[in-house]
């Protein structure tokens, strides 16, 4: 996705694409052969969802076309996992590949070993303990709860951000707010949980047998198999 004369712009593919993804089924298919997918177009040719989607549907609010849409849908199947994942931008990682990138960018520790080795900030543990008896949390509520906002922890976004990058949060779906009479009202909220929580402890750590950069490696070998032109720096910038 590009920004040009204040507007944003989608570089989609054609309608008769034969490798155009065309529904949430499709995307959770596309990922899982592939491994991991970047939501918005990038340094490395090809290797997003927008260049896989029509153009036109972003935006539309139509579920059944709409690649932004798609996003709450793949993130409540459970079925991969979707967040701010790639050079700080969101896009999903399948099940299988998901443990070597939480080894790799957990440089295999919990949070709770991170932090008290020193390698974590104080910030990100004041929305990490939240998670300690809260399975899911709008972001808004995580915001309240840690004590960011006006007078409060500053850069609240910059610390979730780096939270999903290093695999410790992931965004479990999106949902509009309710009133006191139960209505939705305004956008829809991102919900954040831990891998964990979703998917247990012992599959999303079932990589921290190897070490880290033998899962780096691995990332690094998969992207060089699907796009052979890649250069380190490209794969630098937005995978590690």
């Amino acid at each position: 996705m590009a920004y040009e004369n204040g507007d944003w712009i989608i570089r989609g593919t054609s309608r008769d694409d034969k490798n155009r993804i065309k529904s949430p089924d499709e995307l959770i298919e596309y990922v899982d052969r592939v491994g991991f997918l970047p939501l918005f177009k990038n340094e490395i040719e090809g290797f997003s969802l927008e260049e896989h989607t029509i153009a036109d549907y972003w935006w539309t609010g139509i579920q059944q076309h709409d690649p932004w849409e798609w996003r709450g849908i793949v993130a409540r199947s459970e079925k991969v996992a979707y967040g701010k994942l790639f050079g700080k931008k969101a896009g999903f990682i399948s099940l299988s590949w998901l443990p070597y990138f939480v080894n790799y960018r957990r440089d295999g520790y919990d949070f709770d070993s991170l932090y008290d080795y020193g390698l974590a900030r104080q910030r990100s543990k004041l929305i990490m303990d939240l998670f300690l008896n809260n399975s899911e949390l709008y972001s808004f509520e995580i915001k309240e709860m840690a004590g960011f906002g006006k007078g409060g922890e500053k850069n609240f976004s910059g610390i979730l951000t780096e939270l999903q990058m290093q695999t410790y949060l992931v965004v479990k779906d999106f949902r509009y707010r309710r009133n006191k009479r139960g209505e939705e009202y305004g956008m829809s909220v991102a919900v954040y949980s831990t891998p964990e929580s979703i998917w247990g402890y012992e599959k999303v750590t079932s990589a921290y047998n190897e070490e880290p950069e033998e899962s780096k490696n691995r990332i690094i070998a998969r992207v060089k198999d699907l796009y052979p032109n890649v250069t380190d720096k490209d794969i630098k910038k937005l995978i590690l």
